[in-house]
């Protein structure tokens, strides 16, 4: 944003005297300063009053983003100009806010008729082929959006609803490359609802971070991301390539996570960009845990942790 405020100063600022744009000396500082007090005001964008925005910056906006003004026929040559850095980075700033709160308000059209069965996502009976029948295959997608927003996730870490589109129907594309029968796209979706039901019914996201819970639910919609349709023994006794690169250690859970991930790191499934460094780690390692987790060979001792832990005195 700093490199960004600073362009545009230096393509703007004017002299009131000779109306020349110049770059000023100690611009980095001024910028510095002047963006530090700016980004203190309040960053929304419905409590700001069109008379606290100078005109010059009312004008510009307008002039940069509508390309007609009834008040202002300009070539453009004669663009308005800003009278300080101040003003320049204050357009800087309101363009992204602007930017930041059409990309989150734009949310996922969701038919009607799928609306309705989503009514039913906090109960035990929500029928996941229900859904996919009336979305045409794509409850996943569906259930995944309307989760995340049931949560106010989509807002709380800032994903980009066409990202999180395209991330939740490359999900499906994974979940249906090997035309699995059982761990397909609406086993995805299931099991994410059935996570839902837990987490409210127990309330245990009431203790939960909203980072963990959302760890947990996309965990839950990734967990048999590319499932093959066969088992992690038939893996190892074959020798597949999957077992061959995790060392015939939770073959396909490790294969599940690492897809998915490298999945994310293609810019336009990229729903993590707007973590911090330690809000990903935390995050990443969240979803591998869950996720390995899902190894049947372990379920037997997670039973019996389950039941040593229960049975502890509070």
């Amino acid at each position: 944003m700093i490199i960004r405020s600073r362009k545009l100063a230096e393509e703007f600022v004017s002299t009131p005297q000779s109306g020349k744009c110049y770059p000023e000396v100690n611009l980095s500082n001024r910028i510095f300063l002047s963006r530090k007090r700016l980004c203190e005001e309040e960053d929304e964008l419905s409590e700001v009053e069109p008379d606290a925005v100078p005109s010059e910056v009312r004008d510009w906006l307008a002039l940069t983003f509508t390309r007609s003004m009834s008040n202002m026929k300009r070539r453009g040559e004669d663009k308005p100009r800003f009278r300080s850095v101040a003003h320049a980075i204050r357009a800087g700033i309101m363009v992204d806010r602007i930017y930041r709160r059409m990309s989150s308000s734009v949310g996922l059209h969701v038919p009607p008729h799928v609306l309705i069965l989503l009514k039913t996502l906090d109960d035990w009976s929500f029928n996941v082929f229900s859904v996919n029948e009336a979305s045409d295959n794509h409850a996943l997608k569906f259930v995944g959006y309307e989760l995340l927003q049931k949560y106010d996730l989509i807002t709380k870490f800032k994903i980009n609803t066409q990202m999180l589109e395209s991330f939740l129907f490359a999900l499906e594309t994974g979940y249906s490359k090997n035309k699995n029968p059982y761990h397909n796209l609406m086993h995805g979706a299931d099991v994410a609802q059935t996570v839902h039901f837990v987490l409210s019914q127990s309330r245990l996201a009431q203790w939960l971070t909203d980072l963990e819970v959302f760890a947990t639910l996309i965990a839950a919609l990734i967990h048999d991301y590319e499932h093959t349709g066969t088992t992690n023994n038939f893996h190892i006794n074959t020798s597949s390539e999957v077992a061959l690169l995790y060392n015939d250690r939770a073959v396909l859970e490790n294969h599940h996570i690492s897809a998915a991930f490298r999945l994310v790191r293609e810019e336009e499934h990229n729903i993590l960009c707007n973590l911090g460094k330690e809000e990903y780690r935390e995050f990443r390692s969240l979803v591998i845990d869950m996720v390995l987790a899902t190894d049947m060979s372990f379920h037997f001792q997670q039973i019996k942790n389950m039941k040593s832990l229960l049975g502890m005195p509070e």
